[in-house]
């Protein structure tokens, strides 16, 4: 059996991969503090996780996670850690910029499946829109300290603290305006494209309305 997707769903996920590589190669989708950097991106990856369920979310997740990693070598800006993390290993530093967008956009489909079932259209966007931010800064950084733990450069940014304490204050106030602007702007955006009819019954009325949308 196969999903088949509309024309409307093609043409949102076509333009939020088109929003995403725009706020990948303009200052709309970083703003650059330390090493860290504030990103907007996952935002996009919500909206296609709510439209399009799991799969595209996990596409918009893809579209970023490989726009990150160019920047690692220049492309489309540049991002300090993610130069050095490919200096000391490329196929490393690729799979812990591409991988945690990947996963973060995959489960967005079906945490905004699963609170669709519990509330309304608002709260289930915006909690959406939170996880986004939660588990983007949670899978990173723990790529990070799992893939680059070891190094001198983030040994160096550890400074002998504990690994827990290192990741809270080093994301810190990036993390918290993440979480708030992905919560908000998710929960209005996804909001708006519910009432304009854009998001697909298999996405709003649980696995009865999915296996009915089925063939």
């Amino acid at each position: 059996m196969k999903t088949k997707l509309t024309t409307t769903q093609i043409t949102m996920l076509g333009l939020m991969a088109a929003v995403l590589l725009l706020m990948a190669y303009t200052p709309l989708g970083y703003l650059n503090i330390g090493p860290l950097a504030i990103t907007f991106n996952m935002i996009p990856v919500a909206i296609s996780a709510i439209v399009l369920g799991p799969v595209g979310g996990a596409v918009a997740g893809s579209i970023f996670g490989l726009t990150s990693f160019l920047q690692c070598i220049g492309i489309g800006g540049t991002s300090a850690m993610g130069a050095m993390l490919f200096s000391i290993n490329p196929v490393l530093a690729f799979i812990q910029r591409f991988v945690p967008r990947f996963l973060d956009g995959l489960l967005l489909g079906y945490i905004f499946r699963g609170m669709k079932k519990k509330t309304n259209t608002y709260v289930s966007c915006a909690v959406t829109g939170f996880f986004s931010a939660f588990l983007n800064t949670l899978f990173f950084m723990g790529a990070l300290v799992l893939l680059f733990g070891n190094t001198e450069y983030v040994q160096g940014l550890i400074g002998g603290r504990n690994i827990i304490v290192f990741v809270c204050t080093f994301v810190g106030v990036n993390a918290i305006c993440e979480m708030i602007s992905a919560t908000v702007l998710t929960g209005a955006v996804g909001t708006a494209l519910s009432k304009a009819h854009l998001i697909p019954a298999s996405q709003m009325t649980g696995e009865k309305a999915v296996k009915g949308a089925l063939e």
